[in-house]
């Protein structure tokens, strides 16, 4: 079969020289939609600009010299959404939309576009957006952050981005957005099906409809398929042109005049109402979804013919022909001109350096650090004092304290110390959690700082995501970690990847807290007893902390909380349900695990990766944390009585797993019980052990106690599968007795 792309580029250079171009689909000429001579001409350059970069980067995949060829071909119409708004209005752009990117660099002087997208293709690492990791339209210049092969999950984060612009306003803090700026959103018509699509939509139609300012473009370019899958016509109208709190506008995406017009429209909407629209963009796709996609497996030659044959390019060329602002020759010469250089800068681009190790690669998975002068430009003045902040609890606050409550008294004086803090989740605010550990925080800092958000966590972690990248410091809170499943590619596909494939240049730092693990009493099952958080252990950059107590939890927020601010960092902080309001360890009203409250000066804080340690016997350490930690603190007592002289090792961070801090701990034990409440396949135990037996430990003198690989029962059986204080007991004497018996022999 003839190469597709080359027809393209045939068919556009021979149908302008004889003049043989498509009939109008709409009628909207520059003139009417406030375009100039010159701004319609720059509009169609953007458009060849782009077709050509397409065309060429195929050329360069077949020497070996690019890797990715999703091109914008066809969708070369939303150059003139650029067109219509600020170089500052932040864009989560779709994968097909480098005409908007190159439109939008003509809006600054000195950006040298062609030769950026170039080095993105040719993976160099002189890339300035994602240093050669991938192929992605991104620019910290332009406010653009960079998405990769989305699929819906940037839309998510873009309702959160527009939600904090006005939230800045309403809390008194400076963005990275000037206050009247928009945020725009690109997708296509199949991923409008995608549930994190729709959560998306529905969260920004929930809000608009409670008159809450959410200033976002949406903009869906509906080119009838989804790779092979095709879209039903009318499909994409039909389901979002009556939403409640969204206008809907369409546009030929053939006539980039009249995509200017529908633009500006929206801009209007948008900006001076602060209402979500919908931009629905009609285009067409050429050449297949990728260069690997033989598109004659699924449509028939005939229908790729009629795709072709409307190609936007054409109708720009006929566009401008029909009103005499260029001629066919100059038309040729535009594209003649640009392919030449095109060729020209991709020699040069294709010599640059590439990303050869594993130590350049991972370079920017962990965000940098923030410059002194950046965290001071935080504005630092609460609009509530600490003494009116606690003045209802002053009477408690010298007196020990379960977990739950301390928590509340560590946001608190986060909230006040920190005015760019917005807590979110649902049921945070009015009702204070499902477990009362955000209690009276919205009666203290108000409703916009102490979020009651809608029921989908995808859209929770979305607005934390697109908070963060406004300046804000989001802790969000997920209610049971059960149902952070569904919403887990907001944090690996999302929040961590920002910082990797921007080079540190956009970062999201954020907090999010999630009530977890098992052994809650009285309520539960597998959805509020999930012991299970491996999810997280798989993705790079992220941070996880599970404090064992109140204590430790109070310096652990802390600290989670610093990290996020100065270091930018995700840190997801897993808080054992089951110990949020236990008050005794081995006798009931003994109050062991209360402690008292530590104000920020006096509290000596836990720093990442510093473990906690209880005991230095050397007969045996129990390395565990959470519930295991309480369990293995029970269990102390009779095993000491037995003989055993322990330690009890509580990890607190489990990723990355402190290894060096945790060997340097146990250096001097005889055994090693590792206990696990988690699930035994693919649990951070089986880490500990690989550990300890590349640091050359006798696996004779190592054991390990974990859950079983079950769900969480209802009922008296709901800790069966787990580990126990006798369980701890019964392996501690195995593998110490174990051990003194092969001595004895």
């Amino acid at each position: 079969m003839q190469n597709r792309a080359e027809v393209v580029e045939q068919n556009f250079i021979r149908r302008v020289s004889s003049g043989d171009l498509p009939q109008a689909l709409s009628n909207t000429t520059p003139a009417q939609a406030g375009l100039s001579h010159a701004e319609a001409v720059a509009l169609f350059e953007s458009q060849v600009l782009s077709r050509v970069l397409d065309l060429h980067s195929r050329r360069l995949q077949s020497h070996g010299e690019s890797f990715y060829t999703i091109g914008s071909s066809g969708h070369e119409g939303n150059a003139a959404i650029a067109a219509a708004f600020r170089h500052n209005d932040m864009a989560f752009l779709h994968y097909r939309d480098a005409a908007f990117m190159i439109q939008r660099s003509k809006q600054l002087p000195g950006e040298t576009i062609a030769w950026d997208l170039l080095l993105s293709f040719a993976a160099s690492s002189e890339d300035p957006i994602a240093g050669g990791r991938h192929k992605v339209l991104g620019s910290k210049t332009l406010f653009i952050p960079p998405q990769t092969s989305t699929i819906a999950s940037h839309l998510p984060k873009a309702v959160g981005a527009a939600y904090s612009v006005g939230l800045n306003r309403r809390i008194g803090q400076t963005g990275e957005m000037p206050s009247d700026a928009v945020v725009i959103c690109s997708f296509g018509d199949a991923s409008l099906n995608h549930s994190t699509s729709q959560g998306a939509i529905n969260t920004s139609c929930w809000t608009a409809y409670q008159r809450i300012p959410l200033p976002l473009l949406w903009v869906c370019e509906d080119n009838g398929i989804g790779i092979s899958v095709r879209t039903p016509p009318g499909w994409v109208e039909s389901s979002v042109r009556h939403r409640p709190g969204m206008n809907y506008l369409r546009c030929d995406g053939l006539n980039f005049a009249d995509v200017y017009a529908r633009a500006r429209e929206a801009e209007k909407l948008v900006r001076k109402r602060r209402q979500p629209t919908f931009l629905h963009m009609s285009c067409v796709r050429l050449m297949g979804h990728a260069g690997s996609d033989a598109q004659q497996a699924y449509l028939s030659m005939k229908e790729i013919e009629a795709h072709e044959a409307q190609d936007p390019l054409l109708h720009s060329a006929r566009i401008l022909l029909e009103n005499h602002l260029l001629t066919s020759q100059q038309i040729s010469d535009l594209y003649q001109a640009t392919s030449e250089r095109v060729a020209k800068v991709a020699e040069a681009a294709i010599q640059r350096p590439k990303l050869l190790s594993a130590e350049g690669v991972m370079a920017s998975l962990t965000p940098p650090k923030r410059s002194p002068e950046a965290i001071a430009d935080v504005k630092a003045t609460s609009t509530i004092t600490r003494e009116q902040a606690f003045s209802r609890e002053a009477g408690q606050m010298n007196s020990p304290q379960h977990t739950a409550r301390l928590i509340n008294w560590a946001l608190t004086d986060l909230m006040v110390n920190h005015p760019n803090i917005v807590l979110a989740g649902e049921d945070v605010g009015r009702k204070g959690g499902v477990y009362g550990v955000t209690q009276k925080l919205q009666e203290k800092f108000g409703a916009h700082r102490v979020i009651d958000t809608l029921l989908d966590e995808q859209s929770i972690l979305g607005l934390g995501i697109g908070m963060a990248h406004n300046r804000l410091l989001p802790i969000v809170e997920i209610q049971f970690l059960a149902y952070v499943h569904n919403a887990e590619d907001q944090l690996r596909g999302e929040a961590a990847t920002l910082s990797f494939f921007s080079q540190g240049q956009f970062t999201n730092p954020m907090v999010i807290r999630i009530a977890g693990l098992a052994y809650q009493k009285g309520f539960g099952g597998h959805f509020h007893n999930d012991n299970s958080f491996n999810v997280f252990r798989d993705i790079p950059g992220v941070i996880v902390a599970c404090p064992s107590n109140g204590q430790d939890a109070v310096s652990m927020l802390r600290e989670a909380v610093r990290l996020a601010h100065e270091e930018q960092r995700v840190v997801v902080f897993l808080e054992p349900i089951a110990l949020y309001m236990t008050r005794d360890l081995l006798d009931e009203g003994d109050g062991a695990w209360t402690f008292p409250y530590k104000t920020p000066e006096e509290d000596q804080s836990i720093g990442f990766g510093e473990i906690g340690q209880w005991g230095d016997g050397k007969d045996l350490a129990i390395v565990t944390y959470g519930n295991g930690y309480y369990l293995s603190r029970q269990a102390a007592q009779s095993l000491e009585e037995a003989g055993i002289r322990l330690r009890i090792i509580d990890l607190r961070w489990l990723l990355p797993l402190p290894a060096d801090a945790l060997l340097a701990a146990i250096k001097d034990c005889k055994h090693v019980l590792v206990v696990d409440e988690c699930r035994r396949t693919g649990s951070v135990s089986e880490e500990i052990m690989t550990l300890l037996m590349e640091a050359g430990w006798d696996r004779s003198r190592v054991a390990r106690l974990s859950a079983e690989d079950s769900f969480i029962p209802l009922g008296k059986a709901a800790t069966s599968t787990l580990p126990s204080r006798d369980s701890i007991t019964e392996a501690a004497r195995e593998l110490v007795g174990h051990v003194r018996l092969a001595k004895a022999e």
